[in-house]
């Protein structure tokens, strides 16, 4: 946070603002979850200051409408007088985010609009969305005084305006011109200074908030694209692991992929040290499966990490998009490691039963005695069908073809299949 004192021309020596505090919160980028935590903690430090104005800077092409409703709902709950100037664009969660402040002023540059609902595939959401955030933007411009019609041409296509370029079919823009002609922006301003001389602030303490690295990182890594990239690059990690010896660069990279993901959502406030301890314990089950059969341990691990997952997502609907493509990458991968590597590497050598006692290496399961064919000796046992017969001294077990064959009759070694011994009565002539 940095802290000065702007500087007094001469055309502003008149002591307009003296003694008075303004914050100024840049909104940048994506509107996303971790953007919303940021303006939380500045206009936290902007109440406990006792500011006596905040000033939102946009330069925003929209996002997240979730993080859009609770910032306006951060904003609606201020006491404190809000402006927002927008610096280049406004657009779609930006405007609404500007129609929940006091006053809006804008630069001869500057746009703001188009705020039409669509899904994170570029469709258009349904109609029970689409009402919602029509609903939003009206009252979001009624609570300040503006026509909401305008705000409804912002997010509503079929809304008929050609006077403002925006034909049914087109959403609505405006330009700078056109905002302060319908009364949705104050004035037209060049810069900051011009601005807080309009607001009769131009002697006041400007306390400028920016957001820190921590929260730079986080905002990057709760954004909907990079969670689902840092999901699938755990997922690869650990099937490629699997497949090495040792824990090495595969194994580093997955790991380090779930660290980020939770230190992102951390510092954006989304997840407890709950959700770190429940991941912990989902890996150590998971470990433990290795040395214990059965599969229920491994299962609850799965489950304690998808849990931990859920319990540091701000959305679950994304959350489950997330999960489910990091899913389909690890089966894919697996399935591929599969096919060129088979199960003889990585930890599966260590599990996986990979020897097999062949011929080769002097294995058999039993000797196929053919010199006993022809033998001819006496049954010891009645045969129904197998018993004991003797040939020349030597006690086996034997089979008949299938008859019964009474003991002391004698009998001849027809066949011999590994350790079974066929016998056939022999008939006195």
């Amino acid at each position: 946070m940095i802290s000065f004192q702007m500087p007094i021309s001469h055309a502003e020596d008149n002591g307009n603002g003296d003694g008075k505090l303004v914050y100024i919160i840049p909104i940048e980028e994506e509107v996303e979850r971790g953007l919303e935590a940021f303006l939380k903690r500045a206009t936290k430090e902007a109440k406990e200051a006792s500011a006596d104005h905040i000033i939102l800077e946009l330069n925003t092409p929209g996002g997240r409408v979730d993080a859009a409703n609770n910032i306006a709902v951060l904003l609606q709950d201020l006491d404190i007088p809000t402006t927002s100037l927008i610096t280049s664009r406004a657009l779609s969660a930006g405007s609404y985010i500007s129609l929940n402040t006091d006053k809006i002023y804008m630069k001869p540059q500057a746009t703001m609009g188009s705020s039409g609902v669509i899904n994170s595939d570029g469709s258009a959401a349904d109609k029970k969305a689409q009402s919602a955030w029509l609903s939003a933007m009206r009252s979001a411009a009624e609570s300040k005084g503006r026509d909401p019609l305008y705000a409804a041409a912002m997010a509503d296509a079929s809304i008929d305006l050609p006077e403002y370029n925006a034909p049914k079919g087109e959403y609505l823009t405006l330009g700078p011109s056109e905002a302060v002609e319908i009364g949705y922006a104050e004035a037209i301003v060049n810069h900051r200074t011009e601005l807080l001389n309009e607001l009769g602030l131009s002697n006041a303490e400007i306390v400028e908030t920016e957001v820190t690295f921590s929260e730079a990182l986080a905002r990057f890594f709760t954004s909907s694209t990079v969670v689902p990239i840092l999901l699938s690059l755990a997922s690869i990690g650990l099937i490629v692991e699997l497949y090495s010896p040792g824990f090495g660069i595969p194994g580093s990279i997955g790991l380090a992929s779930l660290l980020l993901f939770f230190y992102g959502h951390i510092v954006a406030g989304f997840a407890g040290y709950e959700a770190i301890i429940l991941l912990v314990l989902g890996i150590v089950l998971i470990v433990a499966e290795l040395f214990v059969p059965g599969g229920i341990v491994g299962s609850l691990g799965v489950g304690a990490v998808v849990g931990s997952l859920y319990m540091s997502a701000p959305d679950v609907g994304m959350m489950s998009v997330s999960i489910a493509i990091a899913f389909v990458v690890a089966v894919i991968t697996a399935i591929l490691l599969y096919k060129l590597m088979g199960l003889e590497k990585g930890i599966f050598r260590h599990v996986i039963l990979s020897d097999a006692t062949t011929r080769e290496k002097g294995y058999v399961s039993s000797v196929n005695r053919l010199e006993l064919i022809g033998l001819e000796g006496i049954a010891l046992t009645p045969l129904r069908p197998s018993g004991t017969a003797i040939f020349e001294g030597e006690r086996l077990d034997v089979i008949t073809e299938g008859g019964y064959i009474a003991s002391q009759q004698p009998v001849k070694i027809i066949k011999t299949e590994g350790s079974r011994i066929v016998v056939r009565e022999m008939k006195n002539t």
